[in-house]
This record gives structure tokens, C-alpha cells and sequence, in this order.
């Protein structure tokens, strides 16, 4: 099971957290912990096995009262693997090597969908096994109906974490608040960055040394969302602009796999406009 918990900075935190497990004849395998002096907040996730029998109900039941005395917003969860949709559009690298760490057990995660503003027939090269396709397209006219759809069958397959996955269209401000915190982008550039259209011609008329990409959560502010996992890769004078998305597409790929293993794992807790992330 992982525990996870950020709270007011005050002396005995991790003392009574490992008293209770300790208590409760828990086995802790991992711990991890930060102090943030700037806000004094206090951030941690332990890792533990539970005594035989102990469920998972009853061991959340039992640490609220503790949880309260420490003024904790925390998180209980077991082993299950998380429900996962992923959003796609044209460009599929994200999307492939989502789907190849998952199918080798790298990223703990039961996919409930595929969704694309395209017809399947733009992914045709990915294999998506039996996994369930939406197509779901959108316009100016109809995209409120079709993120009405869209959020329909986030809720009905139970989906915890929505991935955009190189999904080219940009969430409302009432879908982005709906999915805060449970939503991850991948952007194509180390933020901040070069907007709009064609970034890596941006980048390459603009005599970029490096190119980046940056995962994050969606927010109604664009692309402002709390930073998960960024990455950067030199280029010189020689590398075309053609070479730049090449390059790109690799950063993006391991970015975004490493932020969702992190979220999928717990690693990842939110502080304001910003997120505190534990390796490893």
C-alpha cells in the first residue's frame, strides 16, 4: 500500500506515521519526505505491507483520526492498477510507447480507452489490441457536445487519469477544472517555450542549442499547469528542422512516460502551482 500526505510543518509528523504502522504491524519499505521551508509544508509517501489481514478499509479508518491531528490532505491506496484513458490525435509516438510499456508491465495501468479527434484509420500503424476506440471529433460548433461526450465516458469506464498524449486540441476551461489534478500533457517544448504552430521551425530559425519537452497537469491556464518531468537534448547548427522533431519526438516520448509512472505511483503531490516529486 502507499501513503501519501502533505500538511503544516510541525515536529512529530513521521514519528506518529511510523508508530502507527509500527502499531498496526507494518512492514515499511519505502519512505520519502520533504520539507518545504518557503511555505513550511511537510510532504510524504511511504511505501508498506500490511499486517496479514489488515484491509485496506480499516487501515484508512484507523489513521484518519492521526490524519486530522496533523491537519493532512492524504491518500490511501492499495496495489490495484489505475484506469487510464488515452487522448491521441494525429501524431502517435506518445501514444505507441504508452501503450508498449504498459503491455511489458512498465506502467502499472488498466487502459480504458483509446480516444482521437481522428478516425482510427490515423493510428492504423498502432496496435491497440481489443482496447476499446472512441472517435470522437470536434469542431467550434459542437465542442461543447463533444466534451460532454468525452467526459460521459471518462465517468462511466472509471477512468482516475486521463493522459493526453500528443491530443491536438485544447480543453475547455470547465473540462480542465473537472480534471484537475488528473490530467497529464506533454508539451513539445521545454516550457516556456515557442507557441503555436510549428515550434521546431521556430526553434530552428531562432538558433536553439537545445529542445526540450515538458509533462504536466492541465489547468484551465494554458499550458501553466504544475510541471511533472521535463527533459532537454542538444542540437547544433547542423540539425534541420526535420532533425529537431525527429529529436523531439524522443524527448516527448520519455517524458511523458516517466511523469505518468510517477503519477501511477504515487510520486507526485501537488503544492500550489507547482508539485513535489519523489525519484526512484
Amino acid at each position: 500500500m502507499i501513503l501519501t500526505l502533505s500538511c503544516p510543518d510541525r515536529h512529530g509528523i513521521v514519528a506518529a506515521v511510523s508508530a502507527f504502522l509500527l502499531e498496526r504491524d507494518a512492514n515499511i519499505s519505502d519512505a520519502q519526505q520533504f520539507g518545504d521551508a518557503s511555505s513550511a509544508t511537510f510532504f510524504m509517501r511511504v511505501v508498506f505491507e500490511p499486517a496479514d489481514g489488515d484491509a485496506l478499509a480499516a487501515i484508512h479508518a484507523a489513521f484518519t483520526p492521526l490524519a486530522d491531528r496533523f491537519a493532512m490532505d492524504w491518500t490511501l491506496r492499495g496495489p490495484e492498477p489505475r484506469k487510464v484513458m488515452i487522448l491521441t490525435s494525429k501524431f502517435d509516438h506518445c501514444l505507441a510507447d504508452l501503450l508498449y510499456r504498459w503491455r511489458i508491465d512498465e506502467l502499472p495501468m488498466e487502459v480504458t480507452a483509446v480516444v482521437s479527434n481522428h478516425p482510427r484509420e490515423m493510428i492504423g500503424h498502432v496496435d491497440l489490441g481489443d482496447l476499446p476506440f472512441h472517435h470522437l471529433p470536434v469542431s467550434a460548433a459542437d465542442k461543447p457536445a463533444q466534451e460532454a461526450e468525452l467526459l460521459r465516458l471518462i465517468e462511466s469506464t472509471g477512468t482516475e487519469l486521463v493522459v493526453l498524449a500528443r491530443y491536438m486540441q485544447v480543453l475547455s476551461d470547465d473540462l480542465s477544472r473537472r480534471l484537475e489534478g488528473r490530467c497529464i500533457n506533454i508539451h513539445h517544448s521545454f516550457l516556456p517555450g515557442f507557441k503555436g504552430a510549428r515550434p521546431y521551425h521556430q526553434a530552428h530559425a531562432r538558433g536553439v542549442k537545445v529542445i526540450g519537452a515538458t509533462a504536466h497537469y492541465v489547468t484551465p491556464d494554458l499550458d501553466e499547469g504544475p510541471i511533472i518531468e521535463q527533459d532537454v537534448e542538444r542540437i547544433s547548427h547542423r540539425d534541420t528542422p526535420e532533425d529537431l522533431i525527429r529529436k523531439g519526438r524522443d524527448i516527448e516520448r520519455r517524458v511523458l512516460a516517466r511523469a505518468v509512472r510517477r503519477h501511477l505511483e504515487d510520486r507526485v503531490l501537488l503544492h500550489g502551482t507547482k508539485t513535489v516529486v519523489f525519484e526512484d
